[in-house]
């Protein structure tokens, strides 16, 4: 029962798709909503597709139809569960009782700027030289979406609401690399989420603007954590 779950198979124009490519994606949409909603379930939803879609970019390594390992489709599955349970537990400690979204969002300044671009810019090269080496499909362009995938996800949990537009850079490599690399579904859920970050990211502007946020400290790591969160009567987005 289990091998026929990992191995069930669509055939979508005379191309196999694997049914957990289509169900993987399909949590990491709901996890892009529940993140357009500030929502702390968000996270473990995420989680359970970047486990399944880390199955399906080793194509080559569990004999997926596409036979084509990208490893940085494939490792960002990993990273983004590490970061997932970050923003987990940050957006929890943000929320505390409450059950409206968890945060209020900010810029995030010329420092968290130049952060990304830094990062954004070494990552991408040092990734795709590894990722060359290690002669992963179109190296350059997983670097990217691997790279950019991971800022935008820390950015989200640091709630700065540039982290929509690392997005739209992300997914605007995204498509291409995946349709060449015939991975269908990914692909058109990549363009899905371009018109899905457009919206979160007037959504979380609009949020900014009209947000009262509150600051709350809470125990964590070496130190306290400051949070902005909503008035306890704010309601959702």
């Amino acid at each position: 029962m289990i091998d026929w779950l990992f191995d069930a198979q669509l055939v979508v124009a005379g191309a196999p798709i694997l049914v957990r490519e289509v169900v993987g994606n399909l949590f990491g949409l709901a996890s892009a909503v529940g993140g357009l909603r500030r929502r702390v379930w968000a996270w473990p939803v995420g989680i359970v597709g970047n486990v399944l879609l880390f199955t399906v970019f080793l194509g080559g390594v569990f004999d997926t139809p596409q036979a084509k390992d990208l490893y940085g489709q494939a490792g960002r599955q990993v990273f983004f569960v590490v970061v997932a349970v970050y923003g987990w537990v940050r957006w929890r400690q943000a929320r505390g009782a409450g059950d409206g979204p968890a945060i209020v969002p900010s810029w995030a300044g010329t420092r968290g700027r130049v952060q990304l671009l830094v990062a954004a810019v070494v990552g991408t090269v040092v990734t795709a030289l590894v990722f060359q080496a290690l002669g992963s499909w179109g190296p350059w362009a997983d670097a990217w979406i691997f790279t950019g995938s991971l800022l935008a996800t820390y950015g989200m949990a640091r709630g700065w609401t540039e982290f929509w537009l690392v997005w739209i850079a992300v997914d605007a490599v995204g498509v291409p690399l995946l349709l060449q690399a015939g991975y269908y579904p990914s692909a058109v859920l990549y363009a899905v989420y371009g018109g899905v970050v457009l919206y979160g990211f007037t959504v979380w502007v609009r949020a900014q603007r009209t947000g009262q946020p509150q600051e709350v400290t809470a125990a964590g790591g070496a130190g306290t954590l400051a949070v902005d969160v909503p008035a306890p009567d704010r309601a959702g987005v």
